[in-house]
């Protein structure tokens, strides 16, 4: 009887073991989960999990952690040492150099304290630890932000440091050439409360999806293949287990059953 009622062994398996039909469920939630998340990958572009840690957006986003405050008795360095430096910056990017000088344009923008200051020709330097960023290491990057002009949301960022602290797979583009009158001034980046007498800059990022390296077409083929080889895997798992079940069930009740038979059969007169 118990072999020609599956659905009916299925059900009374359900009601009779909780803990493997948890574990069965489980099991098919995670596999609809795989099978789900496949498709989605399959009609999106995702970004490289294996640079997420290490792009633009992020080491911005590690940035405007901190707000840029002035020194005390701050003077302005002049324009002349620091665009020298700046097109020697550009040229140290083209040869095989240990350190690279980029000078790009970033969207950060740049806030003050002082209402009453303008950000026009003005730039401001400060000197960060890899760690302070997020990119490890001990070495030091030296940051040089001009803002431009009419333009809020933008930066130009000069920053040299290691090569290999800096995400070079994609590069913002080139920022323009400063102008000649614009004023720099050495600033600290600091987590903490500025105080009264200080004059500090709040820098904000905003993600910017060209900035993010995404899986080429065929990363994305391999992931999605793996998730649903996965997925298949489950689902046979899944099946084994309904088969198991009923079968387990049948047998059960055709021993109990023929123990039944043979307990109702009449005893023989000796």
């Amino acid at each position: 009887m118990g072999f020609r009622q599956p659905a009916t062994n299925l059900r009374d398996y359900i009601s009779q073991n909780p803990p493997g039909v948890s574990f069965f469920l489980c099991l098919l939630s995670l596999a609809v989960s795989f099978i789900c998340l496949s498709s989605y990958s399959y009609t999106h572009t995702l970004p490289n999990p294996d640079t997420a840690a290490k792009d633009w957006n992020h080491l911005l986003s590690s940035l405007s952690q901190f707000q840029l405050c002035t020194k005390t008795n701050a003077t302005s360095t002049p324009l002349l040492e620091q665009e020298k430096d700046r097109k020697t910056s550009v040229n140290s990017t083209k040869s095989p150099s240990s350190v690279s000088h980029l000078h790009v344009r970033v969207p950060l923008a740049v806030t003050t304290s002082s209402p009453s200051d303008s950000l026009k020709d003005i730039g401001l330097h400060t000197t960060l630890r890899a760690s302070q960023l997020h990119l490890g290491g001990k070495e030091m990057l030296n940051l040089t932000l001009e803002f431009l002009s009419g333009n809020s949301t933008h930066t130009c960022l000069t920053i040299r440091a290691p090569t290999h602290l800096l995400p070079m797979s994609l590069l913002p583009p080139e920022c323009p050439a400063s102008e000649e009158n614009i004023s720099y001034f050495d600033v600290e980046a600091s987590s903490q409360l500025p105080t009264a007498s200080q004059t500090c800059f709040s820098l904000h990022s905003k993600n910017d999806p060209t900035l993010t390296v995404m899986l080429t077409q065929e990363e994305q083929s391999v992931a999605v293949r793996h998730l649903l080889e996965v997925s298949m895997c489950l689902l046979g798992v899944c099946l084994i287990l309904c088969l198991a079940a009923s079968l387990t069930h049948s047998l059960t009740h055709r021993y109990h059953w023929n123990g039944l038979d043979l307990q109702n059969e009449p005893l023989i007169d000796s």
